[in-house]
């Protein structure tokens, strides 16, 4: 039986990439209705939009015809996901304030389904402070986003963050959160990127990592079905479809995003998560002519691996550490196991073009055993772990 989505197309320039998003699922064997908004009609036609979904488009709360045939909680319940896309400013912010005064913002507020949006705005909308107020209370309710994009604005010519994700990543994110995979149902932690440590308002501590390898972690973790909460450092790369991220500097932020993700069945904590911090942060700029060469005295970091593999009733089922070694790989992880408490360590050897690179060379440590990988595409290092935390969690389950 084919998997079906609502997609509510919201009033933006973006409108028209929702017809391609329509043609995009139906080939992956997706049913497609669809609700417009007042505004979304002035970009594309209902006609257009039935044309290539095959079904009629609802626009109308107060249509009596479609209340009494469909009407909107039916429209909120008969699928198993909605899109909105475009998702503007407008109606992120109507959803995250629960308003509901037409058929698209009242099909939403009725649902129990999960609801994928799709930002599109020009990129001074997108920063604005009100924007990322109604973003974040959308992803506390547990509303998946993906994109925006940087990219040029079809209306204003300006070019900025805030351009609608291609309909290919959101029909991959959409199959994602579709997905009756192995670890549907599991949710899973994923932590990623460097850390960075203030010594004053223009310098801080810091490291090499580039975030690749957690990110193509938490993208097989969500190809698999699992719920992925993505928690990173600063990089430059995109959020995966389908996966939540939340963006920290410092270790202690990345220390409270992790514990505020609880409970968990899965963790797997890949950040380069800086040992040590400055014991105080200087409040301006430290003149190089007024110190000299400054003593900067460094206190430790609190230890998030460590503190979710404590035994308790949050310990998520599976926790995975990573150690970046430069010798003695297989020695040093595995006293990392015992000191840390984790189930599985993966350790790599960064001491070639590992860190920013594309390809990793690990080996997968557990208490019982070890297995060396061959070197292999970071994409392909994540699937295979995936692929063994899925066996490892399914051997685990109780039999029925």
């Amino acid at each position: 039986m084919s998997k079906r989505v609502l997609l509510i197309i919201g009033g933006g320039i973006a409108a028209y990439k929702s017809l391609e998003l329509i043609r995009r699922l139906r080939e992956r064997d997706v049913a497609v209705r669809v609700v417009m908004t007042d505004a979304a009609q002035r970009f594309i036609t209902p006609l257009a939009a039935g044309a290539i979904a095959g079904e009629r488009v609802f626009t109308d709360l107060f249509d009596q015809t479609q209340e009494f045939d469909v009407g909107h909680i039916r429209l909120a319940r008969e699928c198993d996901l909605i899109i909105v896309a475009p998702a503007t400013a407008d109606f992120m912010a109507k959803a995250a304030n629960g308003l509901a005064n037409d058929l698209a913002s009242a099909v939403l507020l009725a649902t129990n389904k999960p609801v994928l949006m799709a930002p599109a705005m020009n990129p001074h909308m997108w920063a604005n402070p009100a924007t990322q107020r109604n973003l974040a209370a959308l992803a506390a309710d547990g509303l998946r986003f993906v994109g925006p994009n940087i990219g040029e604005m079809a209306e204003s010519g300006e070019r900025g963050l805030g351009r609608m994700a291609e309909p290919e990543e959101i029909r991959d994110a959409a199959l994602t959160l579709l997905s009756d995979g192995p670890l549907k149902g599991k949710r899973a932690l994923v932590t990623a990127g460097p850390t960075i440590e203030a010594i004053d308002p223009v310098r801080f501590l810091s490291n090499r990592s580039s975030g690749k390898q957690g990110y193509a972690i938490a993208a097989a973790l969500a190809e698999l079905g699992a719920e992925v909460t993505l928690v990173s450092g600063p990089t430059n790369l995109p959020a995966p479809a389908g996966v939540k991220r939340v963006d920290i500097e410092s270790a202690r932020e990345m220390m409270d995003a992790s514990e505020a993700a609880l409970p968990l069945d899965i963790a797997v904590m890949v950040a380069a998560v800086a040992d040590w911090r400055p014991s105080k942060e200087a409040r301006r700029k430290i003149k190089k002519d007024a110190v000299g060469v400054p003593a900067i005295a460094l206190q430790e970091n609190p230890d998030i691996l460590a503190t979710l593999s404590k035994p308790g009733k949050k310990r998520p089922r599976l926790v995975i550490g990573f150690a970046a070694e430069t010798d003695n790989v297989e020695e040093n992880a595995r006293a990392k196991i015992a000191k840390k408490g984790c189930d599985w360590i993966v350790a790599n050897d960064v001491s070639g073009d590992v860190m920013g690179g594309a390809e990793n060379t690990v080996m997968l440590i557990t208490k019982d055993k070890s297995e060396a990988w061959p070197r292999m595409a970071k994409q392909a290092v994540a699937r295979r772990l995936a692929a063994e935390i899925a066996s490892a969690l399914a051997a685990k389950a109780p039999r029925k």
